[in-house]
């Protein structure tokens, strides 16, 4: 009877010596920070366990949101970050290449496509088709949900594709009708804050990209790739759509995520591996799986600038000028 309070104490010991030595590790252990979209928050999170696993000496802190927003949140508000990921190249140029400059380079590592999203409770559900979903989008009382064009990429290609489709569907006032039913009550910051009430029922489509579509098994409408974003050869097209908004008129370009590192990052060399990872063969596995079309190799813009070791991963992106 005696030995079980000796094993009880051996137990405790065992016990209070692995959180010792977890403590230990975590204190030891190097953070990389990093800033992405929304819709890339599944894969992601992904390559970041796979990261940790490999490189066990390091922890992976991601936030997700707006590409505009976390973009703003490194040049407006100094939060420190040692990469940035978004799901509109432009965004890159525009806000962080300066001056200041906060980055010199990026790569583009993945595609995308705008399209709706909607489930058997949605309205109309039997009868949409990509034939007839813009009709549909327009009937009196639908509820859509989207994102803010202010703060987030697929916000403002939502309303660039709405454009080209006046025009590839012949139908003036496409967008606007559709629009319409797409009110400020049901527009957030990111599209992906949305997809629970859409499976609940509380709106009865979401504009959002094609990869969470797949990833969420959810129902979507197969767009023309001469709306949807998806086709990079179709870029002199998609400048024609243009959507209006606080940042100023910003015109279709085919949906390319791009990435780069944070000038002065605390953990310059860790992001440059993380990247290395996200464009090998591995990182690019895990986009594809989880719905994004991939590029072998990525496409570069300011190659010279990019660090050594990434530059074998990567080709000069095409028509580029820095």
């Amino acid at each position: 009877m005696r030995s079980a309070p000796r094993l009880c104490c051996a137990v405790l010991a065992a016990a209070a010596g692995v959180s010792g030595i977890a403590a230990v590790r975590a204190a030891n252990s190097a953070t990389l920070t990093i800033f992405a979209a929304g819709t890339l928050a599944a894969p992601f999170r992904q390559m970041s366990a796979l990261f940790e696993a490999k490189y066990n000496d390091v922890s992976v802190q991601a936030q997700f949101g707006g590409s505009v927003k976390m973009a703003r949140q490194i040049t407006d508000l100094h939060q420190d970050a040692d990469i940035l990921a978004v799901a509109d190249y432009n965004v890159i140029p525009k806000y962080l290449f300066g001056p200041p400059a906060y980055a010199t380079w990026y790569a583009g590592f993945a595609r995308n496509a705008i399209t709706f999203v909607y489930t058997e409770k949605s309205k109309y559900a039997d009868e949409i088709n990509a034939a007839n979903w813009y009709k549909v989008l327009a009937r009196p009382g639908v509820e859509i949900g989207r994102s803010n064009p202010d703060t987030d990429p697929s916000g403002y290609q939502t309303v660039q594709m709405l454009n080209l489709a006046e025009a590839y569907y012949k139908q003036p006032g496409l967008e606007q009708s559709i629009l319409a039913n797409a009110p400020l009550a049901n527009m957030r910051d990111t599209e992906t804050s949305l997809i629970s009430a859409l499976q609940i029922g509380q709106i009865d489509y979401l504009a959002i990209y094609r990869s969470d579509a797949l990833q969420h098994r959810l129902k979507f409408i197969d767009l023309p790739a001469a709306i949807d974003l998806s086709d990079p050869a179709q870029a002199a097209t998609y400048k024609r759509g243009v959507a209006h908004t606080k940042n100023g008129d910003l015109f279709g370009a085919p949906i390319v995520y791009a990435v780069t590192t944070v000038n002065g990052a605390k953990n310059s060399g860790l992001a440059e591996k993380f990247v290395a990872f996200l464009l090998g063969s591995q990182g690019q596995t895990v986009m594809k799986d989880n719905g994004f079309g991939t590029f072998s190799p990525a496409y570069a813009v300011r190659f010279e600038a990019m660090p050594t070791a990434l530059k074998a991963l990567v080709t000069p992106w095409p028509g580029a000028s820095g």
